[in-house]
């Protein structure tokens, strides 16, 4: 991944990782329930952005590589890695 999407990808989980704590102040001092949700809500679907820019990165890079490279095993992997993630994101 380039430096630039590393960044990125950085920033987004560093801003994840102060919305948490701040849902964590929130239940602490017995804020309001729909309130947290709320922001629990929004966390989450911080969280669905960065999965979805390391997945374009992955099918970009990795998966491409795999299917125009001559090792079979390698593709036959990471097909098996997109269906579990594929699978995963399914159930939940």
């Amino acid at each position: 991944m380039d430096a630039k999407k590393s960044a990125d990808v950085q920033r987004r989980l560093k801003s994840v990782e102060g919305h948490v704590r701040g849902v964590q102040r929130m239940v602490e001092d017995g804020e309001y329930c729909i309130d947290i949700v709320n922001q629990i809500t929004g966390i989450q679907r911080a969280l669905k952005k960065v999965s979805g820019m390391l997945l374009d990165h992955h099918l970009h890079a990795c998966v491409t590589d795999a299917m125009r490279g001559p090792d079979t095993s390698a593709r036959e992997r990471v097909l098996g890695e997109l269906l579990d993630v594929f699978e995963a994101t399914g159930r939940s």
